[in-house]
């Protein structure tokens, strides 16, 4: 019979998932909920125009059938086979990644937002189409998704560039 007893540093080690992959499934669940949480009351609330913020921000919902910035209207197909393909590449870099955490987090707001705009396009009933709304009216409207993939594709460049250093 063999006698239990505490288990030891190393394999509880094992167990434990590593920060750098909690954090990049923290920052994609958030991307993801932010963005279809702000889809959905701007559905629900811009329906009958625009709502001025501040300065040139505004709210005004759009339907975006295209790429980024509306690029490539009437492709939803091939937007919708690129998104998924690029969800498994950038989550299968998540896996092979050994970078630190902002690479870590900066892949996850990549993925959040990939899968948040994917989800318009499979989930909504808008003919392919992204919803946006963010209307800074000197740049094209956009949403939390495209935030998040901004922001995660700034950081994965400034986060190389501080590996390499």
């Amino acid at each position: 019979m063999q006698e239990r007893g505490p288990v030891s540093e190393v394999a509880a080690s094992r167990r434990r998932l590593p920060a750098r992959l909690v954090a990049a499934g923290a920052a994609a669940v958030v991307v993801v909920v932010l963005d279809q949480l702000t889809k959905t009351l701007a559905v629900r609330h811009l329906a009958d125009g625009p709502v001025h913020l501040w300065w040139t921000l505004r709210l005004n919902l759009s339907y975006n059938s295209g790429a980024a910035f509306g690029l490539g209207r009437g492709v939803a197909p091939i937007v919708l086979v690129l998104g998924v393909v690029m969800v498994v590449l950038l989550v299968g870099l998540g896996r092979l990644a050994t970078g630190g955490l902002v690479a870590a987090v900066a892949l996850g707001l990549l993925v959040g937002g990939a899968v948040g705009n994917l989800a318009d396009r499979l989930l909504r009933d808008n003919g392919g189409a992204v919803i946006d709304f963010i209307d800074l009216q000197w740049w094209p409207i956009f949403n939390v998704a495209d935030m998040g993939i901004t922001v995660g594709a700034a950081l994965l460049v400034l986060s190389s560039r501080h590996d390499r250093a």
